[in-house]
Parts: C-alpha cells; structure tokens; sequence
C-alpha cells in the first residue's frame, strides 16, 4: 500500500487548511484509515480515524469539534478538514492504513504510513 498525504502548509492562526490523503495498492474502501501527528521530540499522537465505509468516525479530544475526517472511496482518498488552527498544531501530519486488531487509537493499529506533510500555525 501507498500513502501520499498532502495539503500542508503555513497558515495564520484561526485558519483552515485540508489535508488529504490519495491511496494505491489495496482495495481502498475494505480499509479503515487514521491521521496521526508529530512535533519534535514528541511521540506520534492519533488525531483521527475513519471506518471502512465512512459511516464511523473518531476524534481525539483535542481536535474535537475543530477537525473532520472524511474518504472518498471513489477516489480512493481520505481527508482531514482543521479549521480554527492554533500553534499547538503545528506537526508533521501522517495518514496511515489500518490494518492489525491493535485499536486504532494507536500507532500499531496500522501497517502502512504515508510520508507525512508539515502543517505550521503561525500566531
């Protein structure tokens, strides 16, 4: 499987990027998906999933209610919508392919990652 994520930029605080994610090499829609994120120094922390279907989605507390991830099986991609950024979402953002029993809250509930691409929040 092949992840490409992209989207990132630099972006003033109180905006709004789109992350997406374009998938290859698996049948796309039998696949759970998640975004992860990572500072420096810092482990990588689970931001938020999406069943095979879309129907059932996940957020981590800290994301709630400001980022939707969605997938569009079509296309094969998945997307992460921020809006309301503030600095401490500034990280390397990382999708990743279920695909073990591990929850998929953590990194070893996935067997495949994408590159990752920067997101910075300037204040």
């Amino acid at each position: 499987v092949q992840l490409q994520a992209s989207g990132g930029g630099l972006v003033q605080a109180g905006g709004s990027l789109r992350l997406s994610c374009a998938a290859s090499g698996r049948t796309f829609s039998s696949t759970g998906m998640g975004w992860f994120r990572q500072t420096p120094g810092k482990e990588r922390e689970f931001v938020a999933f999406i069943s095979r279907s879309g129907s059932n989605t996940y957020h981590a507390d800290s994301v709630k209610g400001r980022f939707t991830i969605s997938r569009d099986n079509a296309k094969n991609t998945v997307f992460l919508q921020m809006n309301s950024l503030n600095s401490e979402d500034t990280a390397v953002y990382y999708c990743a392919a279920r695909g073990t029993i591990m929850s998929f809250t953590t990194q070893a509930g996935y067997d495949y990652w994408g590159l990752g691409t920067l997101v910075t929040v300037s204040s």
